[in-house]
């Protein structure tokens, strides 16, 4: 990707976004008079769609690089381990989310001239520079969990005349002092919606977050919808997407050596079939994981490294230290499997897997999500089909 200067490569993505339907007409203005390079840090670490590795850029020793990435469709690191450090370190822990999926977000969010809006995870500010642009500063409420993070959006979104008010707190909070919002967006995935965020949603209004399971990593978006009668939501998810978590819902997961700490010897034994490798050991975004998390409930799964023709998919119990393992083999017919704890978490992902063959293999889109202040359920293609999470 070669461009020859700001301005051409703000063009070039203006005419990527524009020519995939994922910036409207509606939403130009905010593009073009918010640039994204104006709230991001002079070291950034952007993920090389090429090459599926992160690299670190600095404006200082290479500008014209930098632009390039800030320009552009990736998705760039701006923090790591909580801040605890100035370099790369192990965990991401804040983020510029691809401008694709950032204008797919606001057109979902469906707003319109007086509305108010609450975000949650103020990032980078970029977020909600575009929509004080959209609707006026004054009627953007954001707020960011981390302290440093939150003043360095505020003195970008100052700097562009965009600042209105950016709290420091815990995202799942809420702002009750606002309250209530006609629009209520996460720009951190949630495990669960906080029964906050639908007491300080306008009744009408529209709750729209990137929401997932303990199951894996990746998450959904769903576009929730307040019952007029106010305490309840309801919509269903429109595709995957991948977010940071919220800090106060990340998951719990204590590590395979709490599991297993002397090797699989000692577990209940038996095989499998290998059909199920292609839905549990590729791919972030697959539906039938996606699925199986709906259905088996306070599990984590973890795909390791093919090694040797050789690739294992474990299972953890979030509750116990109930754990399985699947071991899958080139050109072997059956996988073995080992199972050890009260739970046999084999036996119900294999189940679920069931369930979800004989639905038809439904994608994200039959899957939804009723939520109240105290509970939630997914459902199958309507909310008369759900079950408890």
């Amino acid at each position: 990707m070669t461009f020859t200067g700001v301005e051409g490569e703000w063009s070039e993505l203006g005419r990527f976004l524009l020519e995939r339907e994922y910036l409207t007409a509606d939403w130009l203005p905010a593009f073009a008079a918010v640039p994204r390079a104006r709230f991001l840090p002079d070291v950034m670490w952007p993920h090389d769609m090429d090459t599926g590795t992160t690299v670190a850029v600095d404006r200082r020793e290479q500008p014209e690089l930098w632009t390039s990435y800030a320009n552009a469709d990736v998705p760039i690191v701006t923090q790591w381990d909580d801040g605890r450090g100035e370099r790369r370190g192990n965990v991401p822990t804040s983020s510029a989310s691809m401008p694709s999926v950032v204008f797919r977000m606001l057109a979902a969010l469906e707003v319109e001239p007086g509305h108010r809006v609450l975000e949650i995870g103020t990032g980078t500010g970029w977020n909600a520079g575009l929509l004080s642009h959209r609707l006026g500063r004054d009627s953007v409420v954001s707020v960011e969990v981390d302290p440093k993070v939150a003043d360095a959006a505020r003195e970008r979104l100052s700097a562009q005349g965009l600042l209105g008010r950016v709290l420091t707190r815990d995202g799942a909070e809420g702002d009750e002092a606002g309250a209530p919002y006609d629009r209520v967006v996460a720009t951190a995935g949630v495990r669960r919606i906080p029964g906050e965020w639908i007491r300080h949603a306008a009744r009408g209004g529209i709750i729209l977050a990137p929401w997932g399971t303990h199951f894996g990593n990746g998450d959904a978006l769903v576009r929730l919808r307040m019952t007029e009668e106010g305490g309840s939501a309801s919509g269903r998810f429109l595709g995957p997407v991948e977010f940071m978590k919220l800090r106060s819902q990340r998951s719990p997961f204590a590590g395979h050596a709490a599991y297993v700490p002397d090797g699989v010897g000692d577990a209940d034994r038996s095989t499998t079939t290998v059909t199920e490798e292609h839905l549990l050991g590729d791919g972030r975004f697959g539906v039938a994981r996606f699925a199986v998390g709906l259905r088996v409930r306070d599990c984590h799964h973890q795909v390791s490294d093919k090694r040797d023709g050789a690739r294992p998919v474990w299972f953890y119990g979030l509750t116990d230290r109930s754990w399985a393992c699947v071991m899958f083999r080139d050109d072997h017919r059956e996988a073995t499997v080992w199972q050890s704890g009260s739970r046999r978490l084999w036996d119900e992902v294999s189940a679920a897997l069931d369930w979800w063959r004989g639905a038809g293999e439904p994608g994200y889109e039959r899957f939804g999500l009723t939520v109240t202040v105290y509970d939630q359920c997914a459902w199958l293609d309507h909310p008369k089909n759900a079950w408890s999470l």
